[in-house]
């Protein structure tokens, strides 16, 4: 590179550094450096997709991977009861520190981490269901929430997403396997019923570098 560029071995090993720091090549010992490869997930959010994927019996998430022709896998990592983060407590109307059902999964494309995503659910809803048991759940947590016959037998209805983009803390470097200068997306997602309960806040970090977000909204 030296050579092909007409420059000298430190100004191509600081040049390869800086794009390093901003996630652009990986560096490997012994191999040397590569442009670092962008799986760029499309996710979209809109009524028509989440009711079309909710007929379907299919997670939103999984579906659209799959529709781009990609391989999609959510691992569960956790299920309990925890203390409900003040963000969560908020938005879920429930007092600070309440028990609430946790359910923590890791999103990966291609046998690629690409998010993780904490749900919270409240006592009346989750409570005596599947959503506070340490398994998967057929046919997903909205499947189990909608389910006329099931015992919640909430009808979804609408949902409001805040969105940070920021830096990884290190447990996120680490499960997302994040390169240096990688930030990621936070998006707190609250999911309400047609009362206008609140029957779910997500907290997803998703890697920046694999997604691009689109969002579809139908102005009446």
């Amino acid at each position: 590179m030296a050579e092909r560029f007409e420059t000298s071995r430190p100004t191509v090993r600081r040049a390869l550094a800086l794009l390093k720091a901003q996630g652009l090549v990986t560096t490997e010992q012994g191999r040397g450096a590569f442009v670092r490869a962008k799986p760029h997930v499309q996710l979209l959010l809109s009524g028509d997709n989440f009711r079309r994927h909710r007929r379907e019996g299919v997670s939103g998430f999984n579906a659209q991977v799959e529709e781009q022709g990609r391989v999609p896998e959510q691992r569960l990592l956790d299920v309990g009861w925890v203390p409900a983060p003040d963000e969560v407590a908020a938005r879920l109307g429930v007092e600070h520190d309440s028990d609430v059902a946790a359910r923590r999964r890791l999103f990966v494309v291609n046998g690629e981490p690409v998010a993780l995503c904490d749900s919270y659910y409240p006592s009346e809803v989750a409570r005596g269901t599947a959503l506070a048991e340490p398994e998967r759940i057929a046919g997903g947590a909205y499947g189990l929430i909608e389910d006329a016959a099931g015992p919640i037998a909430r009808t979804l209805q609408r949902s409001i997403d805040d969105l940070e983009c920021r830096m990884p803390t290190q447990r996120e470097l680490e499960e997302l396997q994040l390169g240096p200068g990688v930030p990621v997306v936070r998006v707190l997602r609250t999911v309400y019923d047609s009362d206008g309960a609140a029957v779910e806040v997500q907290d997803t970090v998703a890697a920046a570098d694999k997604h691009r977000f689109r969002y579809e909204v139908t102005m009446r």
